[in-house]
């Protein structure tokens, strides 16, 4: 039997690390690489080997990554990880962001707070990098949260990898996502106006992230947004999770030919054609 190669995975230690302040609010940033600035924005339960493997490939290609800590331990290997290690730090980490002010998970129509603090850092990671803009990539719990961003006229590549808030306890939760009507209103206004591409991911019957979520989206913007929606059956079948659920990481089949791994190539070609477009061709993106 052939084992699928696994997504990679990257060491904490290589990156430097510093906080940022906005608005009386306090994280710290973990950076790495030179170029335009990508946001990486991790999924639960916190900046993982998988999550800095995916950073590391951004570096590699040229850009200048930044990962805000908002939760979690960062370079926690759930992965390897005991059972119980992995329980006693889900729930340390679920407990934090249901009881700090930062996180919205049940409301429908609503921006998450941290949003306001992960644009000021969009605006300065632009300022300190340069570039055409930045790009923000949202997983899982922060998934989004690059939507909400993308008012914010610097941030050209939204990435929405499988959004699960609101949870979708309810049909009006699941036919909704976490970013507030005006802030929708002024993505949909830059995908007509300007040509803005959000680009979501997901696989069928993840139930963290319904289809009727997607369905929204697409009726709210139209062709500005591009669904990359995935079988179950092309997930990465060691992820820990019984439904596959994290496209980017977990859920990675890293091996051409592969859909998960389509679907990273297509992340990586936006964000290319976006913020390095002198070192692309004229051709259309695939996205």
């Amino acid at each position: 039997m052939t084992t699928k190669k696994k997504a990679p995975e990257g060491d904490l230690s290589t990156y430097a690390c510093e906080s940022f302040a906005h608005g009386g609010v306090v994280h710290p940033v973990y950076r790495k690489g030179n170029g335009p600035a990508v946001l990486v924005i991790t999924e639960m339960p916190g900046i993982s080997p998988q999550v800095l493997g995916f950073a590391d490939r951004l570096v590699a290609l040229g850009f200048s990554v930044a990962l805000p800590q908002l939760f979690g331990v960062p370079g926690f290997d759930a992965v390897r990880a005991t059972a119980p290690a992995r329980l006693r730090t889900a729930a340390r980490v679920l407990y934090d962001v249901c009881v700090s002010r930062e996180f919205t998970m049940l409301a429908t129509g609503r921006s998450s707070p941290v949003v306001d603090w992960l644009r000021a850092l969009a605006v300065h990671e632009h300022e300190r990098c340069g570039g055409p803009g930045v790009g923000a990539i949202g997983m899982c719990f922060t998934g989004g949260f690059a939507l909400a961003m993308a008012t914010e006229p610097r941030v050209l590549v939204p990435v929405l990898s499988q959004p699960s808030l609101p949870l979708g306890l309810t049909a009006r939760q699941r036919r909704t996502i976490d970013c507030g009507p005006r802030e929708l209103a002024t993505v949909a206004d830059r995908c007509a106006r300007d040509g803005l591409r959000v680009l979501g991911l997901r696989f069928h019957g993840d139930p963290l992230v319904p289809a009727e979520r997607f369905a929204f989206l697409r009726e709210r913007l139209g062709d500005g947004f591009v669904a990359v929606e995935l079988d179950q059956r092309d997930g990465h079948p060691e992820e820990l999770l019984k439904k596959h659920h994290s496209v980017l990481t977990g859920g990675l089949v890293d091996e051409p030919g592969e859909p998960t791994h389509a679907a990273l190539q297509q992340v990586l070609t936006l964000l290319q054609r976006k913020l390095q477009p002198a070192r692309t061709s004229d051709e259309p993106s695939s996205a």
